[in-house]
């Protein structure tokens, strides 16, 4: 049994994890650890430049901030140090409440609704306040309760505001946090952290929204490392451990020793993009670029200048190589920036898995460092894009261990600006990988936008999510394909990003000019820049808005790669999908849709129909294969995808119709494919690589039957590769089925529900029919479609959509507007899907 410690020196009885141990560690040593492991990725992850801007924030020296926030990510604990947390473990309560020293209200230890993040909150204002904090008449500006109420939020939700009178009698408000005892050993462990961590430097400025953002990541990460039993064993002293400072100062030694070798093991390094200024796009792919690939090369790095950041905003049909473009102005932004990495955001888990192995093949070609890469949607599990990926990788690299891999880093690092060579394998350890809150700590990721977006919704973590963006390259595939709601999110999303300053690329085959200037005006705006910039994209073309200056520069056209022209049908159908007659009614959507199918039963190629509702897909496909049973038995036959299939099957689906409808091979002789139909929903209509004969869609807003209509013709193939039905390659058949009714009015079936916006397919089926007989000029047209069909409905109702989307919740003082505080439903992601709760292998 330890001896009572006297006043002034830390009681080691207070312990700080037990789980999975032989005995209970001391608060102080799991304390000192993470201070340890903060400082390490303070030098790991980030960029001198954002080092020197968040010391001059605080008024302080580099050194002297690294220390500072060091002692933050220590005491984020202290709230352990309370009755109801320490009585988790009753045999060493009993001894803190036998001694005398250790007073507490009557019951303190029973209030097991007392978290101890709270106390760290509670308890920290007036610790803070104490040391010399400089304080404020607004409370929540004050810097105490900043840091208080950020590291309150390490569990992933923050505190209300604590007054400065509940702070001064902070016991009183909150009986769990003891007193006499109590009150004296929080004091004695942050001075004990304090001194070890060399933290007497006391910061001059407050924190901004964007820097307890960045300092709130890393101690959330360092608390993680810190916490596992297999770093805690090697370092858990014996039960007699004194604790005297000689001992303190032992500890934090031992574990800045440790802690590079932590970081490095769980993958958290930098990805390194290429030195050079001047890069060429031929360096970077192994084809020439076509005529918007070749603009941004040539004319981007002039524009992005040293030290700096900006969005890039690229409009162009589907097809036109916008994924190419958009790693080479990320390259360009990455390099500098200085961002740590990059994320690919798309809008299905389809395409999040069809990008994966481009965004590997990339970061194998192009960066060097730490190049630890995430598939992430909430299905990434099922999946076998992650094998993929490390079965691709360079050969030897795969057989070094962690050092090993690190020294090769440095060496190509070192010894070149840019080099194509591998210096680490392409995947994500188990660290990043486990559990769902950890994956955009990665330094690359591919997967869906609701992950990006989740960092800007009310939900726990949503901060860290936040971390994971701030200083990495955002490409977000499909810009134009998100309702209002998640529109909302993503200007919100772009505020903050702005503020951070963080590199952004834009993709989009169909956005409208005013919602491109919502995108861009959030940016500028969270960089601080607040006067209007209206933005009129070219189309095709690009954009660059640079987030040091404001300036946006003017939108730059460019050729498009295969102008065509879309030879649009407008059919107008009773709508029957319902029935299950074996003979359609004359008029009705089967009888017309068996119709413009019958020649690709009867001499071959593909087709796709999509459909609004998976219920209608699932009967238009039955009703396919009774009317073209041939077919269905055939080589191609008619295939079905749709989102709710199982996760595996669903894959397994969606490979095989890339074997069927995707790019052609190199050297493959050109033929007509095996008669074979697709029916599916929305989920193939964007980034999905895949080629049609004919397209077949119910009626949707004209800006998604542009998507669709993407899906045909889409590759050159060909007279020998298209059945001679679906010449001229060049004019691509997009038959359109308008639901009408007995006066010939469009007539949305009650099913589709308010899958699409009412007035959009009023009008979508109105503008179709005056350019009957015409088609549709792409991309000539579609601006101009684009914006007719959109005019001011789609932006303008924005704030309200957002507003019944979600209620609003209070936001954190330390992160401040826009970041979202509040914790509402922990156990469901921002989709209501269950979030994976299987429990981490950490000591309580």
């Amino acid at each position: 049994m330890k001896d009572a410690t006297g006043r002034g020196r830390v009681d080691v009885r207070v312990w700080g994890k037990e789980r999975g141990l032989p005995h209970a560690y001391p608060l102080i040593c799991h304390l000192l650890d993470v201070a340890a492991v903060f400082g390490a990725l303070w030098d790991a992850l980030l960029h001198p430049l954002a080092r020197e801007r968040i010391a001059a924030e605080l008024g302080l020296g580099v050194e002297q901030a690294r220390a500072v926030l060091a002692c933050w990510a220590g005491i984020h604990d202290l709230g352990k140090i309370t009755p109801p947390f320490q009585a988790q473990v009753p045999e060493a309560f009993k001894e803190l409440a036998g001694d005398k020293n250790y007073v507490a209200a009557p019951g303190a230890e029973k209030l097991t609704r007392f978290r101890h993040e709270q106390g760290t909150h509670w308890a920290l204002v007036s610790l803070l306040v104490e040391a010399g904090y400089p304080v404020s008449r607004v409370q929540a500006r004050s810097l105490p309760h900043q840091v208080a109420q950020m590291l309150g939020g390490h569990h992933g939700c923050f505190g209300d505001v604590v007054t400065a009178r509940q702070a001064a009698a902070a016991s009183q408000y909150q009986a769990g946090l003891g007193q006499r005892g109590w009150e004296e050993q929080r004091r004695c462990h942050l001075a004990a952290v304090r001194r070890t961590v060399g933290a007497e430097a006391v910061p001059t400025g407050e924190l901004s929204a964007a820097t307890a953002v960045r300092v709130y990541g890393l101690i959330v990460l360092a608390d993680w490392l810190a916490s596992s039993v297999e770093w805690i064993l090697p370092g858990l002293p014996g039960e007699a451990w004194p604790g005297s400072p000689e001992h303190l100062d032992a500890h934090y030694r031992q574990a800045v020793r440790d802690a590079p070798g932590v970081v490095r093991t769980a993958r958290l390094g930098r990805a390194k993009f290429p030195g050079r200024q001047n890069l060429r796009f031929e360096e970077l792919f192994s084809f020439t670029p076509n005529a918007l690939q070749r603009d941004i090369a040539e004319v981007l790095p002039r524009l992005v200048g040293r030290e700096s950041s900006g969005l890039v905003l690229v409009t162009a049909p589907t097809g036109d190589g916008k994924t190419e473009a958009a790693l080479f102005a990320a390259a360009v932004l990455g390099r500098a920036s200085g961002a740590r990495g990059m994320y690919f955001a798309l809008p299905t888990m389809a395409t999040a898995d069809q990008m994966f192995p481009r965004v590997a093949s990339f970061a194998e070609q192009v960066l060097t460092g730490e190049r630890a890469l995430l598939l992430m949607h909430n299905a990434a599990w099922l999946g076998t894009a992650m094998d993929g990926a490390q079965a691709e990788g360079s050969g030897d690299a795969w057989t070094l261990d962690e050092p090993a891999r690190q020294t090769v880093s440095a060496t190509v690092a070192e010894g070149e600006e840019f080099s194509t060579a591998p210096a680490t394998a392409v995947e994500a350890r188990a660290w990043l990988r486990e559990g769902g809150k950890r994956g955009l700590a990665a330094p690359l990721g591919a997967g869906t936008i609701d992950q990006a977006l989740t960092a800007v919704l009310p939900v726990s973590f949503s901060a860290l999510r936040l971390w994971g963006l701030s200083d990495k390259v955002l490409i977000v595939d499909e810009a134009h394909a998100y309702g209002p709601w998640m529109q909302t999110l993503m200007v919100r999303l772009l505020e903050w990003l702005g503020a951070f300053r963080a590199p952004v690329v834009l993709l989009s085959a169909t956005l409208t000019g005013r919602s491109a200037s919502s995108l861009v005006e959030a940016y500028r705006r969270g960089a601080g820049f607040t006067e209007p910039c209206p933005v009129h994209p070219a189309y095709p073309g690009w954009l660059f808005a640079d987030a040091v200056t404001g300036s946006v520069s003017e939108p730059r056209a460019v050729a498009t790669l295969r102008p065509r022209t879309l030879d649009v049908s407008l059919r107008q159908v009773a709508w029957d999908c319902e029935e299950t007659t074996a003979r359609p009614r004359p008029g009705g959507r089967r009888s017309v849709l068996h119709e413009v199918l019958a020649p690709v039963a009867e001499f071959g190629g593909t087709a796709l129909v999509c459909c609004t509702t998976v219920a209608e897909a699932q009967r238009t496909f039955r009703d396919l294969r009774a009317a073209f049973p041939a077919l269905a038995a055939g080589e191609g036959g008619i295939r079905l995808l749709h989102s709710r299939f199982p996760g595996l099957l669903r894959h397994e689906i969606t490979v095989a119709c890339e074997r069927a409808y995707g790019k052609p091979r190199p050297h493959e002789q050109p033929c007509v494919r095996p008669a074979s139909i697709l029916v599916a929903t929305q989920i193939v209509e964007q980034s999905l690589d895949f080629d049609f004969d004919l397209v077949v869609s119910d009626l949707a807003p004209l800006a998604l039957l542009l998507q669709r209509a993407g899906r045909g013709r889409r590759h050159l193939r060909g007279r020998g590769g298209r059945p001679r039905w679906a010449l001229p390659e060049e004019r691509p058949a997009l038959v359109v089925l308008e639901p009408a009714g007995p006066n010939g009015a469009t007539e949305p079936p009650r099913s589709w529900g308010d899958v699409y916006d009412h007035s959009l397919l009023l009008r979508s089926a109105a503008l179709l029919r005056e350019r009957a007989g015409r088609g549709i000029a792409v991309p000539g047209d579609v601006q101009e479609l684009v914006d007719a069909v959109y005019a001011e409905d789609f932006t303008d109702r924005l704030r309200e959509a957002g507003q019944g989307g979600g209620r609003g919740v209070r936001v954190s003082s330390a992160l401040a507007r826009p970041a979202p505080g509040g914790c509402p439903d922990r156990g469901r992601d921002a989709r209501g899907n269950d979030r994976d709760q299987r429990p981490l292998r950490r000591a309580r």
